[in-house]
């Protein structure tokens, strides 16, 4: 049996008074970050093998669209001069291959999405900065996020806090998230898990899912 790298800092971090569970919420809907094709194929610069991550969030997508909750997609894409990126692309100059137009910044087809799921493209992190994610999620009465997708590390974690900050109750499925490097991706779970979101088995997910019963409108 595999050991909690984390086991000292969990206990540490509950016996200050973190680490609480949230629930889902009464109407939920997945979020899926930046699983294009520019982070999932490892021919992109700014890519990786995201191939696990990309299978669990798939069979989350079916079990969403069987129970009709709402799914959202984010992909990063940028304007030709990049200034639509400001000062992120210096930081980050592997940007520039996220253009509108290329294949880069399309869903990876493998995760099933169709014509009733939103596409939200983001210049930033977040997949609330500077978006309509909010304002959507809002007229559709949401008040529970599953949130899945690339980078645990970066866009991941910060759409978790700005769902924490919007009101939302966040729950990140571990199998469902990914990074380019395993250390950032194992600290930074722990750390939304402590904070933010309630991270939780996959299984656990789909089993509540499973049981949901949308509300009648």
């Amino acid at each position: 049996m595999a050991t909690d790298p984390f086991e000292k800092d969990r206990k540490f971090y509950q016996e200050h008074g973190l680490g609480g569970r949230m629930g889902f919420g009464k109407k939920p809907a997945v979020i899926v970050i930046d699983l294009q094709l520019g982070f999932t194929d490892p021919t992109c610069p700014l890519g990786g093998n995201l191939d696990r991550v990309v299978e669990s969030c798939k069979d989350l997508i079916v079990a969403a669209h069987k129970k009709n909750i709402p799914v959202f997609f984010t992909s990063c894409a940028y304007e030709d001069h990049l200034k639509d990126a400001g000062v992120w692309a210096r930081k980050v100059p592997a940007l520039s291959w996220l253009k509108f137009g290329s294949k880069w910044v399309e869903i990876d087809p493998r995760l099933g999405k169709t014509a009733d799921d939103i596409l939200v493209y983001k210049k930033y992190p977040s997949g609330f900065f500077g978006t309509h994610l909010q304002a959507t999620l809002t007229s559709m009465g949401v008040d529970g996020l599953i949130i899945t997708g690339c980078t645990t590390s970066g866009c991941v974690r910060a759409t978790c806090i700005d769902a924490l900050q919007y009101g939302y109750r966040g729950v990140v499925p571990e199998e469902c998230v990914g990074d380019r490097a395993e250390g950032p991706h194992a600290a930074n779970l722990f750390d939304i898990g402590q904070k933010y979101c309630d991270v939780m088995p996959l299984r656990e997910v789909l089993d509540w899912v499973a049981k949901y019963e949308p509300a009648n409108e």
